[in-house]
C-alpha cells in the first residue's frame, strides 16, 4: 500500500522525526514474548543505520512514557530543526495504556508544524517501509 493515489500532498521538508519510546523506559513484562529491551535497542539501532544508509535525514526522539515529558522532547527537537515527516512508533499506539501519549504526541506536532504528514510502523522493523510509503510519492 502506499500513498500515490492520496489528495494528500508530500511532505514539503523531507527531514523526519522518529518518534519512539526509549528501550529502557520499558519493562521486560511489557515487550513482547521474545523481545528484549537489549533486542529492541538493537532493531533501533538497525533503523536508525538503515535510515542513514538510504541518506534520508531522520532524527531519533527517544521518549518516555510521561505526555508531559514527551511534548517537552518533541518541542526540543523542533527547536533545533524543522521536520516534515514524523514516524511515530508501534510501541506508543499499539497499547491502549498509552493513548494519551499517543494523542498528545499528534496534536503537539500538528502544533509544531500543521503541515506535518504522520507515518507509523508496527516495530522498527518497518520503519523504512512506513516513511518510504510519504516519500516515495
Amino acid at each position: 500500500m502506499s500513498h500515490k493515489n492520496s489528495q494528500v500532498k508530500p511532505p514539503t521538508d523531507r527531514r523526519m522525526l522518529f518518534i519512539g519510546i526509549s528501550p529502557e523506559v520499558f519493562t521486560p513484562d511489557e515487550l513482547p514474548p521474545g523481545l528484549t529491551v537489549e533486542k529492541l535497542a538493537e532493531q533501533l539501532e538497525a533503523t536508525r543505520a538503515a535510515f542513514e544508509a538510504e541518506g534520508l535525514d531522520a532524527v531519533w526522539a527517544g521518549i518516555g512514557k510521561d505526555p508531559d515529558e514527551a511534548e517537552a522532547e518533541i518541542r526540543a527537537r523542533f527547536a533545533e530543526h524543522s521536520f516534515g515527516l514524523a514516524l511515530i512508533g508501534g510501541g506508543i499506539r499499539l497499547f491502549p495504556e498509552n493513548t494519551v501519549l499517543f494523542e498528545r504526541i499528534v496534536n503537539v506536532l500538528i502544533d509544531l508544524r500543521p503541515d506535518i504528514r504522520l507515518s507509523f510502523n508496527t516495530s522498527p522493523d518497518n520503519s523504512l517501509e512506513a516513511l518510504r510509503r510519504w516519500l516515495d510519492r
